[in-house]
């Protein structure tokens, strides 16, 4: 089903962009390990045991920021615990140097892709386990932070991705409701009537965080049961399909078109659909806000449904001298009331399955993206996956030139050892 963005409610998505970008930001940052040193605190003061707790952030804004504040001060009240929150320049940078110092801050965000990094060298408390609601999170989230059988932090809220579609060029074209693809087959077919002058059908990233979804609808992935499967059938199909859609003209990454990202080309017309994350409603919203567009759960492939998902959680520190308080704050700022206040304030989607009937009644033209959470898969999360990540998406770049099974035949050598490495 694909779900308009009437004003009204694009008033209320237009924050989803703060609290995604800040996802995608957390994300993309790599740190060799990370600290607490913050808002003019340099970290040197570690809290006494049962003390006060330091709370570090990256935050995409003011919006988030004060929503976090505002959380974390309620709580504090309530238990008598002193609490403060730190909005972090560089958190990588700044993680690194309290885990160094043996003094960081005591919760913290971790973005899953350094979730291995910190739980490897002894920097995260592992408390996951015994969180109350620990099984009201999705599971492909908790998968996101588990690391040697152990679930180290809560995830703390998610993005997937969905196709956007421009609703105005799609009825240039001639296409209706009915013609919104469900397969690839249709897929194909839309971006090609949707190619037209200076308007590519389709764009998307050129990175496996965005060509992965076909991966995954074909029913493959870069890797199952701990085993690197990056060059399997299923995904050479799946690189196949979409070589010949870009060789066929009806597929563009964004780069080829001169753009930043997918919402970009999509912001100025240059693709009539892209494949994005919920992210990309509050960019078109402040950037493009003549856009008219839609948002449709992404086609089936030959395995089935199939996404990606994004996510942070709430770490606590290893060295923290309040952990108990720690655990509280967590359990708290995770809860449904506090979950939906964020994506109130700032757009993100609860990682709680308790609270998705309530995000989805309040955000209905995003319920694509939060159908998504079903069949999401996340990306390979050990230590050294994301430079194997970093060059396959160099390799993409020759995807027109290059044969599919020779860019994954590479991505495969060297993936194995990463993750034979970290049984």
């Amino acid at each position: 089903m694909m779900t308009a963005l009437h004003p009204a409610q694009k008033q209320k998505a237009s924050r989803i962009l703060a609290g995604a970008v800040t996802a995608l930001a957390t994300l993309a940052l790599v740190g060799c390990g990370s600290g607490f040193s913050a808002g003019g605190t340099d970290g040197t003061d570690a809290p006494d045991a049962g003390g006060p707790l330091n709370i570090l952030i990256a935050s995409s804004g003011e919006a988030e920021s004060t929503a976090v504040k505002t959380a974390v001060a309620d709580w504090s009240a309530g238990a008598g615990t002193e609490a403060t929150v730190y909005v972090a320049s560089d958190l990588p940078q700044q993680l690194s140097q309290g885990f160094a110092s043996g003094k960081p801050a005591d919760v913290f965000y971790v973005s899953a892709d350094q979730l291995a990094n910190y739980a490897g060298n002894g920097s995260l408390e592992p408390y996951g386990d015994d969180l109350a609601n620990k099984d009201d999170f999705y599971p492909a989230l908790t998968e996101a932070f588990t690391y040697d059988g152990k679930l180290y932090c809560a995830p703390k809220d998610f993005s997937t991705l969905g196709l956007v579609i421009n609703q105005d060029l799609w009825k240039q074209a001639g296409l209706t409701e009915a013609d919104v693809p469900k397969t690839w087959e249709q897929l194909e077919a839309a971006a090609a009537k949707l190619t037209q002058g200076g308007t590519v059908g389709l764009a998307f990233g050129p990175e496996y965080q965005r060509v992965g979804a076909f991966f995954a609808q074909a029913g493959g992935g870069l890797a199952k049961d701990g085993k690197a499967v990056a060059n399997s059938e299923e995904n050479v199909a799946a690189l196949g399909f979409v070589k010949k859609m870009m060789n066929d003209g009806v597929a563009k990454f964004s780069s080829d078109l001169g753009a930043g990202w997918g919402g970009e080309a999509f912001g100025k017309g240059q693709a009539a659909m892209v494949i994005e994350g919920n992210w990309i409603q509050g960019a078109l919203d402040k950037d493009y806000p003549n856009v008219n567009y839609q948002v449709a759960e992404l086609p089936e492939g030959p395995g089935g449904k199939g996404t990606l998902t994004f996510t942070n959680c709430w770490g606590i520190a290893a060295d923290s001298k309040n952990k108990d308080a720690a655990r509280k704050l967590v359990e708290q700022l995770t809860s449904k009331e506090n979950q939906l206040a964020f994506s109130e304030a700032f757009g993100v989607m609860p990682s709680i399955k308790s609270a998705r009937e309530e995000w989805t009644a309040a955000f209905p033209a995003l319920a694509p993206f939060m159908a998504g959470a079903d069949y999401a898969q996340t990306t390979p999360l050990q230590q050294g996956a994301a430079d194997v990540l970093a060059d396959f998406n160099a390799q993409l770049e020759q995807l027109k030139d290059k044969e599919p099974k020779a860019i994954l035949d590479s991505t495969q050598g060297s993936l194995e050892p990463v993750l034979e490495g970290a049984k």
